[in-house]
């Protein structure tokens, strides 16, 4: 059996409630509960766990805590992340890296998985968790299996209690720009307490673009690049920013969009070394917060130096304003209403109450047209 056939085969174990807890002890089950709960913003840790584990089940022999080829007696993890368990992730549904484990900091240096690893998750509780599951698995030989199928339990678990299902509009022929934007103002302004909210506006945008590739003479023949983590750097990532427009197979535009960052001379130096990395012909930095005035002719300087050097034309704006030019060149506000509401419906690092609180706006964007 290959390594995705196996691990679709455990997935689906899982789903169909089969059990291996009386093999576990309560602190094996603590800690998957921990990774589990932790998953969607430290998918690095989770895949890793996940690949390793995988393997010892193909490769009993191996020590799975060598994870590099670099490290004595080691296997290269990431290779196998990378070919086979990412790609398989994302296909079955589950939370997944862009494109490996191993692109997380912490997790590529070249030490064993040993109980003492130095490497910097940020997340002791789940650092802890991690080492100890790997070290359950190699040292105390508990079968991988049933760690990975309690895991997927779990994670399904609380899939689907994050499942909200958007209610689509009645009488969307009857919205006004205007009031979308206010339904859209007062859904990116709101205090979530919880980490996420700040991929909404990319949502947002995400959604526009899917339209206006389809609308608008500039875009003919452009692509959208499918949405990365919004938790995973750039450099993780292996991205020019949140949003990415492919022409001819060729990167053409960018957007970058903070949601509660001020636009400053750093995020345009940022911007310029990934222009000068990726050569887009438009990179677009979008902010909810004000440009930080006392930064603007430095900005200014940085945007007209990679005009002249580069020819890429970084353009620079707010979030409400973007978007209200945006929406005024599309055809239909019903049809980004729909697919803004199915991308935060399946979104899997949303939080519940992003979901629930898209729809009580929609709701009362209802009774307001």
């Amino acid at each position: 059996m290959d390594y995705k056939k196996l691990l679709i085969s455990i997935y689906n174990e899982a789903k169909q409630d089969n059990c291996y807890r009386e093999n576990l002890s309560e602190k094996i089950l603590n800690n998957i509960n921990i990774i589990a709960e932790k998953c969607f913003n430290q998918k690095g840790v989770y895949t890793v766990l996940i690949t390793l584990s995988i393997y010892k089940i193909l490769h009993p022999k191996q020590d799975i805590r060598n994870h590099q080829t670099q490290i004595k007696n080691g296997f290269s993890g990431r290779t196998i992340d990378t070919q086979y368990i990412t790609p398989t992730l994302k296909q079955i549904g589950l939370p997944s890296m862009a494109e490996s484990g191993w692109l997380t900091r912490s997790l590529e240096q070249p030490y064993p998985f040993t109980l003492d690893y130095q490497g910097k998750i940020g997340n002791k509780e789940v650092k802890k968790a991690f080492l100890e599951l790997v070290n359950t698995i190699e040292i105390e030989k508990v079968n991988p299996k049933y760690i990975l199928v309690e895991l997927f339990k779990q994670i399904i678990i609380i899939q689907k209690q994050n499942k909200v299902i958007i209610q689509p509009l009645t009488n969307a022929d009857k919205l006004t720009i205007s009031k979308v934007i206010d339904v859209l103002n007062y859904q990116f302004s709101f205090n979530y307490n919880v980490f996420g909210g700040s991929k909404l506006p990319v949502l947002a945008f995400y959604a526009i673009y899917q339209i206006i590739i389809e609308e608008v003479i500039r875009y003919n023949n452009c692509t959208l690049k499918s949405l990365g983590s919004h938790t995973a750097s750039d450099k993780s990532s292996k991205s020019a920013g949140d949003i990415e427009i492919f022409k001819s197979d060729k990167l053409f535009e960018v957007l970058e969009i903070k949601l509660d960052r001020s636009i400053d001379s750093n995020i345009l130096r940022i911007a310029e070394a990934k222009i000068l990395k990726y050569n887009p012909e438009r990179f677009y930095i979008l902010s909810y917060l004000d440009i930080q005035k006392s930064e603007l002719d430095i900005i200014n300087d940085i945007i007209n130096n990679v005009k002249n050097n580069h020819g890429c034309q970084i353009i620079i704006n707010g979030i409400i304003p973007s978007l209200k030019y945006y929406l005024r060149l599309i055809s239909s506000l019903d049809k980004f209403i729909n697919i803004y509401s199915k991308l935060i419906e399946n979104d899997l690092e949303l939080k519940t109450i992003h979901k629930q609180k898209w729809n009580e706006l929609l709701i009362k964007l209802e009774n307001n047209v």
